[in-house]
């Protein structure tokens, strides 16, 4: 049996490279993508050593809509398939949506929203003729509340995907979106956000988050929730009033405190 290829957008760090890892380690080639090179070298140089597997760096910059078509054209060869696209590309913005240069939101739509739309359709499409793959789409638990343009992106993350795995039921290829709260990353970090009043329970392991989600699409489900309390805050806030959600996510946007001496940025998964 040919050996299955993933490609991992947003592969340099955090939840990207959790499933880099993880998947070298279940024996898939692999396609990383993501804005730096050098960052992507490194990676794609520990998996090859620690797992054996086949790396292909692709950097590209997925607001560029040049770089997109590449990476769309990369899912869709068909003389290279790829069985598994992660759709993991994103940054957060320290400032409400008013504080910020429209163009950083905009960009955020870009990489969160139109990319995920773009290579969607370029692998589902190709994984449809073959009758196999999977697709898995990095949301968020924000989905469900109203803290701007971030959540914003990742509720459209989520409708798209459960519309997408509609489209595609008895196709053989599935859907499926990661929805984690807090993550052990540079995320927040690199975005400028003072993540010390979250309490050490809210906060996930990347990597077993990772093995939470892939072990959901191997079952074939649409939406991944990882922990019971996280499954939990998602049931509660599918069924509040919207009204009573609306004011505790601005209750809690406005306790997010930018990092003392920080300008503000962008934090990358």
């Amino acid at each position: 049996m040919a050996v299955p290829t993933a490609l991992v957008t947003g592969a340099g760090a955090g939840i990207g490279r959790a499933f880099v890892r993880a998947l070298a380690a279940d024996g898939h080639d692999l396609v990383l993508v993501a804005r730096d090179g050098d960052r992507l070298e490194r990676v794609a140089s520990e998996v090859r050593g620690a797992c054996g597997v086949a790396v292909e760096v692709l950097p590209a910059d997925l607001a560029d809509l040049g770089d997109l078509a590449r990476v769309a054209a990369r899912l869709a060869e068909p003389e290279r398939p790829v069985d598994l696209l992660v759709n993991n590309a994103g940054f957060g913005l320290a400032g409400s949506f008013l504080s910020e240069d429209v163009t950083d939101s905009g960009r955020m739509l870009d990489v969160m929203c139109r990319a995920v739309l773009v290579l969607s359709h370029a692998a589902a499409r190709s994984m449809r003729e073959r009758g196999r793959g999977a697709l898995v789409t990095v949301s968020s638990v924000a989905c469900w509340t109203t803290m701007g343009v971030y959540a914003a992106t990742k509720a459209f993350a989520t409708t798209f995907t459960e519309a997408l795995a509609v489209e595609l039921r008895g196709s053989g290829v599935t859907a499926t979106a990661l929805c984690p709260g807090f993550v052990r990353t540079e995320f927040h970090e690199r975005a400028g956000m003072d993540a010390t009043g979250i309490p050490r329970a809210a906060w996930l392991d990347a990597d077993d988050l990772v093995a939470a989600c892939l072990a959901d699409v191997r079952a074939g489900r649409v939406l991944s929730v990882p922990t019971r309390r996280y499954r939990v805050a998602a049931a509660v806030l599918r069924a509040a009033p919207r009204a009573l959600v609306r004011a505790a996510s601005g209750g809690f946007a406005g306790r997010r405190r930018q990092v003392a001496g920080r300008p503000r940025g962008t934090g990358r998964r």
